[in-house]
């Protein structure tokens, strides 16, 4: 799950490779970590049971992964651990790692805690950077670079979230998710500067830093219609720990008229949506999640699932269908078989982030309409993972269980971080955008 703070890495990585995971020594320095699943994946197999279970060694482009509820540890099976990510430099040289056939490159550098992305209709990239409170747009690429960086807007509050409305060739604003309230400002195609300042839509429960509790992001997004403005809003604890900060606009994703007006709750139980997106040919809505902590290196799995109108996903009190969280033992028995079991189940506490659906006509077919999701990381796992892009592949919509490794690399062999995925979009070539807040640079993954 996400957490901003930084603390030391107490293990080694490259001598668990040597020790652990039979790799020689050269290969471990180096960072090419054999994963235990690597020979099913490359003959076309998934890896289940608790071989799907990752940690940052054994994360390799392509690996496969299908994790059930029934391949889970009981509560408290290992100690809750505390290894917050020491990030450090980019080592010179490294870039990501990325499958066979494609190619990533450092689109743009030196952004300042770059986080969601949105691409506007005219193909410009909007990057939200929420530490200085700002939108920053990239425009065009000339020699594998952006030919124009621009400060769109400032004095916004921790945005996150953006949204172009209404849908189509030429939107009239650009919404965005600040921490504590949606705004939205005039927008006209090729704007590189706002035109006025942003206008109030609705007020959200505040977090973060503004506030000094709870989770700070809110995505935003319309639904194919037009008609509804949905926003994710994170819960204010980890699992509720203090009733007298319980507030029950959190921990949900929330639908307002575009105008801001008739808000009600879309679904809820929710601990943290961080990224909400409309399928583009089913047109379901799906979010991605970070679940709660302290149960154990590998509970409780962050997940990306279809969101169902009105549907309860548990939290605090339940988990993964009717499996009750100890520490609330006995807490709402008339809850317990409404709760609803997520489609893709991810490694505990990847943290998962920024989601799309891929819509260009770059990659293989195979790649069309699937998902692509940043992970930003864990720190509460003994055994790193996350530090990763992955694709959850769908068929005709509609999720196998798995998900795949497809952007690795991100940590060194050591198990120190230098970059963290946030944001994810398709550009107007069809190349995947990332952004990355650890080493704050922006990536492209094209087909080679």
């Amino acid at each position: 799950m996400e957490n901003l703070k930084y603390g030391k890495l107490a293990t080694s990585a490259a001598l668990v490779a040597v020790l652990a995971l039979g790799c020689s020594e050269k290969d471990a320095l180096s960072g090419t970590l054999p994963s235990s699943g690597t020979a099913a994946s490359d003959q076309g197999g998934v890896l289940t049971g608790k071989a799907a279970f990752a940690d940052f060694a054994s994360e390799k482009p392509g690996v496969r992964r299908h994790i059930k509820v029934t391949d889970l540890p009981e509560p408290y099976a290992t100690e809750s651990a505390m290894d917050f990510p020491r990030v450090v430099p980019r080592p010179e040289g490294a870039l990501p790692k990325v499958p066979e056939g494609f190619e990533v490159t450092e689109f743009a550098s030196g952004l300042e805690n770059p986080r969601q992305i949105a691409t506007a209709p005219n193909g410009d990239l909007f990057i939200a950077e929420s530490r200085p409170g700002q939108i920053r747009i990239l425009r065009g690429m000339k020699d594998g670079h952006p030919e124009v960086t621009e400060v769109y807007a400032t004095g916004l509050k921790q945005p996150f979230g953006l949204a172009f409305y209404p849908s189509g060739a030429n939107p009239k604003y650009l919404y965005v998710g600040n921490t504590d309230a949606v705004v939205r400002i005039p927008y006209s195609n090729g704007d590189l500067k706002a035109s006025a300042a942003p206008e109030h839509v609705c007020d959200l429960p505040g977090g973060g830093r503004l506030t000094g509790g709870g989770h700070w992001t809110r995505d935003v997004k319309f639904s194919p219609d037009d008609k509804t403005m949905l926003v994710s809003v994170g819960s204010i604890s980890n699992v509720h720990e203090r009733p007298d900060m319980a507030d029950e606009r959190r921990a949900n994703i929330l639908a307002f008229t575009p105008e801001g007006k008739g808000e009600r709750i879309y679904a809820s139980g929710i601990r943290n949506p961080v990224s909400i997106a409309f399928h583009p040919s089913t047109k379901d809505l799906w979010t991605s999640v970070n679940e709660r902590d302290g149960l154990g290196d590998d509970l409780v799995p962050d997940y990306i699932t279809r969101v169902k109108e009105g549907g309860f996903y548990g939290w605090p009190w339940y988990y993964l269908g009717p499996n009750q969280d100890p520490r609330h033992p006995g807490a709402h028995p008339e809850l317990k078989d409404k709760v609803l079991v997520p489609d893709v189940l991810l490694t505990s506490h990847m943290a998962s982030l920024g989601m799309t659906f891929y819509t260009g006509k770059a990659f293989p077919s195979e790649y069309h309409e699937d998902i692509f999701a940043a992970e930003h990381g864990s720190w509460n796992r003994s055994r790193r993972v996350g530090y990763e892009v992955i694709r959850v592949p769908l068929k005709k919509g509609v999720p196998t269980g798995e998900y795949e490794d497809f952007m690795t690399g991100f940590t060194t062999p050591e198990g120190n971080v230098w970059g963290r995925p946030v944001g994810v979009a398709v550009a107007s070539d069809g190349a995947l955008i990332v952004t990355d807040d650890g080493s704050n640079i922006v990536w492209r993954v094209a087909k080679k």
